[in-house]
């Protein structure tokens, strides 16, 4: 097999080819799918999958016109009483764990302190339910994208159980770290009013980044590396949490592009981690149904995403 670190590059040069040709992996072109929205997941465990496995087999569900998200091994089909069509092609899928190699697990005993576990990347198979026969017919249902209108109940709900500090107003979208508060214009300033609820998470995702919660790192001035990488973080987080309420992932900001492929073609491992840190982020707030305690803090100063002065991390 090919090592984990060819492994990285791969996947990354297949992200970096599709942000080049103008289209984003986790906001694909769903309207041309025959897919219904959502995460996908194992139908035999229901097990949803995370990380870059969902940017992975998304592609694989657009590309090859699938339409549910459900995914099993060529074993676990065959324990649901079906099996794989003959000549199908799997998805190659990822699971990050780590080992202590001998020479490792020698000097730790020498030396007498902890040994270094070392991180590699196994490869998985796994195969479409579409790509299968005689399975139990309710694991092949799709879901259906919802219509767009005004109000979506469970984003309001969402919205309202994470407890954040959200200020309506004004025209811009950012998320203020120091007195973690979130600004959003509101709904009736969206041309397309559903990109209320789309914006929303987006700044949540930052928002789950504060050092009482997820702790990434928010500190990136407009243009930096880390405000990209931040940045990245916050849109798949989004597009996540989106698609497992139903609500067509899109594109907030293309001009982020070049950045993010910036960010790409220095760090191979950069989509793994930001993916990685979207699902926790996205995981974080669809587990939320307590309001977060404690006092917000006094806002000194009044930053825009250009100001260098205060970082605001924008829609």
């Amino acid at each position: 097999g090919r090592t984990g670190a060819s492994l990285y590059q791969e996947i990354t040069d297949r992200i970096i080819a599709e942000l080049e040709r103008g289209t984003v992996p986790w906001v694909k072109p769903w309207g041309r799918a025959r897919t219904g929205l959502g995460l996908p997941r194992n139908a035999a465990t229901q097990r949803r999958y995370s990380g870059i496995n969902i940017l992975i087999l998304w592609g694989a569900v657009i590309e090859r016109g699938f339409p549910s998200q459900n995914w099993l091994t060529f074993r676990q089909a065959l324990s649901l009483g079906g099996n794989v069509r003959k000549g199908e092609h799997g998805t190659t899928i990822v699971h990050a764990d780590r080992f202590v190699p001998k020479n490792e697990k020698q000097r730790a005993d020498t030396d007498g302190d902890e040994p270094q576990a070392v991180p590699f990347l196994k490869r998985f198979t796994v195969f479409d339910v579409a790509q299968c026969d005689n399975l139990p017919e309710h694991l092949y249902a799709a879901g259906e994208p919802l219509p767009e209108r005004e109000m979506v109940p469970q984003a309001e709900a969402l919205i309202h159980a994470t407890g954040a500090d959200f200020r309506i107003g004004g025209e811009r979208a950012f998320y203020m770290p120091g007195s973690d508060t979130i600004q959003v214009p509101p709904q009736p300033a969206f041309f397309h009013q559903i990109d209320y609820y789309r914006t929303c998470f987006h700044e949540l995702g930052h928002w789950t980044g504060h050092p009482r919660r997820l702790a990434r790192d928010l500190s990136g001035s407009f243009g930096s590396n880390t405000y990209a990488r931040e940045e990245l973080v916050a849109e798949i987080a989004s597009a996540f949490i989106c698609s497992s309420l139903g609500i067509e992932p899109s594109v907030r900001h293309a001009d982020y592009i070049g950045s993010w492929l910036t960010v790409l073609r220095e760090d191979n491992r950069a989509i793994f981690r930001a993916a990685s840190h979207a699902s926790k982020a996205a995981d974080f707030l669809l587990g939320r149904n307590v309001d977060v305690e404690g006092e917000a803090h006094a806002e000194t100063a009044y930053g825009s995403a250009q100001s260098s002065h205060a970082t605001a991390l924008r829609l």
